[in-house]
């Protein structure tokens, strides 16, 4: 029996096993903000976010701005109708031409003409109003940048007093 091998069944061993395990205990307020923390990272499992943060590993922190997506799919919206009013147009300045006169049918292209410029004067205000947001966003990436860099500059201060008191 011991010359046939048994087939173990079950998954291949890992190379390096993680076999040590450690318990940390939050209070309210530390449990809180570390899953709100957490819940930024974007990250699958606490396990690895935490073994991220306590090595010093970078992680993304994703932030959704429920109203840029608003925006985003309002003019999305308008971007679809657009096109398909363009499509119409095309249709009915055909049908137009087929079915009457030439004085009736300048008639109509004129008022249909007149709805069009509406559609344009619209369409560049949305725009103006989509660059007015993307520089707003802008800005304020600009002060977020400029908040974390004070940020880091005093972690390293704190960090340069920690080892010159503890030498």
């Amino acid at each position: 029996m011991s010359e046939k091998r048994r087939k173990k069944g079950g998954r291949n061993p890992k190379l390096d096993p993680a076999v040590f395990r450690y318990t940390v205990r939050f209070s309210e307020e530390e449990h809180n903000r570390f899953l709100v923390m957490f819940e930024k990272s974007g990250v699958y499992a606490k396990s690895v976010f935490l073994k991220a943060h306590f090595f010093g590993q970078p992680f993304k922190v994703l932030k959704v701005d429920k109203t840029l997506v608003d925006y985003y799919t309002r003019l999305s919206d308008f971007h679809a109708q657009f096109r398909a009013i363009g499509t119409n147009y095309n249709q009915v300045v055909k049908e137009l031409r087929l079915h009457f006169s030439e004085k009736k049918a300048m008639a109509l292209l004129y008022k249909l003409e007149q709805q069009t410029v509406e559609l344009v004067k619209l369409s560049r205000k949305i725009v103006e109003l989509s660059r007015e947001l993307k520089e707003q966003r802008e800005q304020s990436q600009t002060c977020l940048d400029s908040a974390e860099s004070r940020l880091k500059k005093g972690e390293t201060q704190l960090e340069a007093k920690w080892s010159q008191k503890s030498v």
